[in-house]
């Protein structure tokens, strides 16, 4: 048995290196593409039922009706006649190239269990771009994604926005630090694991919200201490600049100096972390399913005035007025879940239609019931929003809360989530409805390159069909 494990870690450099030299042969642009006679879900203006598309430096160049835009003589032009095209769909909450196989936690950097409180971690840190899951997901039209760590601390780390093809990671990664993952409720409780009830870690909910609370105003206190010692600096370094060559003047100078001053502040990255959040630069993503939590989160939330994003709310039917009042996006997801003995069959299914009657801004996660964004389901993130139309979610809607409205909460919603002229040509060609299971991808577009469609999976079945 040590004999094998030796022999996998010798074999794992090898592996990823094999690997980031398929991602590192991205396929070349193809200079201007129109795209023609396909029906154009925009998601921003409508469907247009007989359209062209435009791609040419990896942009959106025109769209519109065949009847009003010209195709250019040099372009490729891609017959979509009976094809349905739309925008590249994005997760709002993946943890794709962080795990491969869940039961090898050689493959897994998800959760870090040394402290419950780790803003100062950040995701793209570990992000692997080789991970075989984005060509499955690829292949299924989702072309970017919200990368999260797991879920198991309160103040989990920092998420990154991916595109799912570039030559390496670096190129992939399109936005480090976008938001700030917490979490709140019973998963967070580390009772009779790392710490037990007795560790160092909370065990109830009451030990949660308070430790966190408390690093929040650790952080202010930090933040004033730092200012101080600045300008306790800036102070100094001038009175130095303007001493005199006099002796006395120098003798005090020296008399009134604090000795300790020149002491240089510790810097703690922990508290650094908290501050663009604590400022509301950046949105923080709250993992909370339960009526009762969402309400205690939200306290410290807006006591500290953060910038919130709610995830799950899952069994939040009771709340759903309060959450409308406080004005903030939501994340749904799982949508495949059981109700509660108290819930209607449909309340977790309706959830999404619910929330956007009463004018909530919702995205859909691929998440799974039971466990986190996920990264094998991620190809499934068409489903959960034709799940949620199913249940009385209006189409359009359905489909801007995997696209448009993801862009927007993430601050992408200038470059990506709709056919627009000017934005990056994510742009995808099935030959139906989207959210429809039935339906085939046929050609995935991601910076107006036509990507493989090939995966691991695709391999497998091509080569034992025989």
């Amino acid at each position: 048995m040590n004999n094998l494990k030796v022999a996998s870690l010798l074999l794992l450099p090898a592996m990823f290196a094999v690997a980031q030299m398929k991602t590192a042969a991205a396929p070349k642009p193809n200079g201007t593409i129109a795209i023609t006679g396909g029906k154009l879900l925009t998601v921003s203006h409508g469907t247009i039922e007989n359209g062209v598309l435009i791609i040419a430096n990896g942009k959106i160049t025109a769209v519109g009706a065949a009847d009003k835009v010209s195709v250019p003589s040099d372009a490729t032009v891609v017959d979509a006649r009976g094809m349905t095209v739309y925008p590249g769909l994005i997760d709002p909450d993946s943890t794709l190239g962080l795990t491969e196989v869940g039961s090898d936690q050689n493959s897994n950097d998800l959760s870090e269990p040394s402290d419950e409180i780790m803003p100062h971690m950040h995701v793209a840190d570990a992000f692997h771009g080789e991970t075989e899951l984005i060509p499955v997901a690829r292949l299924n039209g989702v072309t970017n994604a919200v990368v999260a760590p797991g879920t198991e601390d309160s103040v989990a780390g920092q998420d990154i926005f991916i595109q799912l093809a570039g030559r390496d990671r670096e190129a992939m990664i399109l936005g480090r630090d976008v938001a700030l993952a917490m979490n709140y409720g019973a998963e967070q409780r580390r009772r009779g694991g790392r710490g037990g009830a007795r560790g160092e870690f909370p065990s109830t909910r009451m030990g949660l919200i308070t430790q966190l609370r408390q690093n929040l105003l650790d952080a202010q206190h930090y933040e004033a201490s730092r200012d101080a010692a600045e300008k306790k600096k800036d102070k100094a370094a001038d009175k130095e600049a303007n001493k005199g060559s006099d002796k006395d003047a120098d003798k005090s100078s020296d008399k009134g100096t604090d000795k300790g001053s020149d002491k240089p502040f510790e810097r703690d990255l922990k508290m650094e972390a908290l501050l663009p959040y604590l400022h509301g630069q950046r949105p923080v993503v709250i993992g909370v399913y339960e009526s009762y939590d969402i309400e205690t989160i939200m306290k410290v939330a807006q006591e500290f005035h953060l910038k919130v994003i709610l995830n799950h709310v899952t069994h939040s039917q009771e709340i759903l007025d309060e959450i409308a009042a406080w004005k903030v996006p939501v994340i749904v997801g799982p949508i495949y879940d059981f109700p509660r003995a108290n819930e209607r069959f449909d309340a977790v299914y309706t959830l999404p239609a619910e929330l956007a009657k009463r004018g909530v801004k919702i995205a859909i996660s691929s998440a799974e019931a039971g466990g986190p964004g996920g990264a094998h389901s991620v190809r499934n993130l068409p489903y959960a929003a034709g799940f949620a139309a199913a249940y009385g979610l209006p189409y359009d809607e359905a489909l801007k809360a995997i696209t448009l409205n993801v862009a927007e909460m993430f601050g992408y919603g200038d470059k990506l989530g709709s056919l627009d002229v000017g934005k990056t040509a994510n742009v995808v060609i099935a030959n139906g409805d989207p959210l429809d299971v039935r339906t085939d991808v046929k050609q995935v577009y991601i910076d107006g390159v036509a990507q493989p469609m090939v995966s691991r999976q695709t391999r497998l079945r091509d080569e034992y069909s025989q």
